[in-house]
C-alpha cells in the first residue's frame, strides 16, 4: 500500500483507524509500528510488540464517515445514499456541494463522480475537509472557501448535480439553473421542514416542475429470543431530502 494511505486494523470488533506512516500507534494491546503497512498487502496480519493480531484492511465510505474528524454532524449514510440512487450520479459527472462540514458528503459523491466542487463559508471547517479528503486519498474533490449565495454566479462550470446542506439553500436556487447541465438534478437536504418549505417555495418561484421531496426514515431490527421488532435505539429521521430536476 501506498505511504499515508489510511488502514484499518481490526480484530473481532475492535478497530484501529491508522495510517500507513512512520510512526508508532500505542494501545491497550501493544504497540504497532505503522511502517510496515507500507510493505503490506490488504488482509494480511499485522502483530503487536505484546503478540496480538489485527487483520489490515482498506477502509470503505462507511469506514471514512465513522472515523473521519467531524465539525458537526455530518449527512447520514441513508440519505446519501438515497441522493446517489435518485440522481443516478455516475463516473461521467460533476458536483456542486455547498455546506461542505467536515466533507462527507463530498468524499461520498467524489468516490463515484468524476469531479466535485464543494464550498464551505467556515474556514475551520474548510481545513478540516480538506484534510479528511486527502486522508480519503481524493484527488477529483475540490474544496473553495466561500458563500455559495454569492460565489454560484460567478462560477464558469455547469455540473450535473447540485447538494445543498446549509441554513439558507433557498437563497441559492434562484440561481441554481445557470449551473446545471440539461437534465441534472439540485438536491437539497433541509433538517426541519420550515426550511424544507421555504426551498419549495423557492423552487416555484424559479419555475422548476419537476420537484418532489421524501422523508427517509431507517429502523434496525432486533433479534433475541423473546421475540423480533425494531431496535429502540434508531436513526428514525434525519431530515427531509428535496429532488429538483432542470428539464
Amino acid at each position: 500500500m501506498k505511504p499515508g494511505e489510511p488502514v484499518l486494523l481490526k480484530r473481532d470488533d475492535k478497530v484501529f483507524f491508522v495510517r500507513a506512516e512512520n510512526e508508532n500507534l500505542h494501545t491497550d494491546v501493544g504497540v504497532f509500528e505503522l511502517n510496515r503497512l507500507v510493505d503490506m498487502q490488504w488482509g494480511d496480519v499485522i502483530t503487536s510488540h505484546l503478540g496480538h493480531e489485527f487483520k489490515v484492511q482498506r477502509p470503505r465510505a462507511p469506514d471514512l464517515y465513522h472515523y473521519l474528524k467531524r465539525t458537526g454532524a455530518p449527512m447520514s449514510p441513508k440519505d446519501i445514499g438515497m441522493i446517489i440512487s435518485y440522481t443516478g450520479l455516475n463516473n461521467n459527472d460533476t458536483g456542486l456541494d455547498a455546506g461542505t462540514g467536515s466533507g462527507i458528503l463530498a468524499i461520498y459523491l467524489g468516490l463515484i463522480a468524476k469531479k466535485v466542487i464543494t464550498y464551505e463559508i467556515q474556514e475551520t471547517f474548510v481545513q478540516v475537509a480538506r484534510s479528511n479528503i486527502n486522508l480519503a486519498g481524493l484527488e477529483n474533490v475540490e474544496v473553495r472557501s466561500g458563500d455559495i449565495v454569492q460565489e454560484i454566479t460567478k462560477l464558469n462550470e455547469s455540473f450535473d448535480l447540485v447538494t445543498l446542506d446549509m441554513h439558507h439553500a433557498a437563497d441559492v436556487i434562484p440561481d441554481v439553473r445557470s449551473v446545471l447541465n440539461p437534465g441534472g438534478y439540485c438536491v437539497v437536504f433541509s433538517p426541519f421542514i420550515e426550511q424544507a418549505k421555504q426551498v419549495r417555495l423557492a423552487v416555484n418561484d424559479a419555475g422548476f416542475k419537476d420537484v418532489i421531496t421524501f422523508e427517509f426514515t431507517q429502523r434496525e431490527i432486533s433479534f433475541s429470543q423473546r421475540g423480533t421488532r425494531p431496535s429502540t435505539t434508531r436513526v428514525g429521521h434525519t431530515g427531509y431530502i428535496t429532488f429538483i430536476r432542470d428539464i
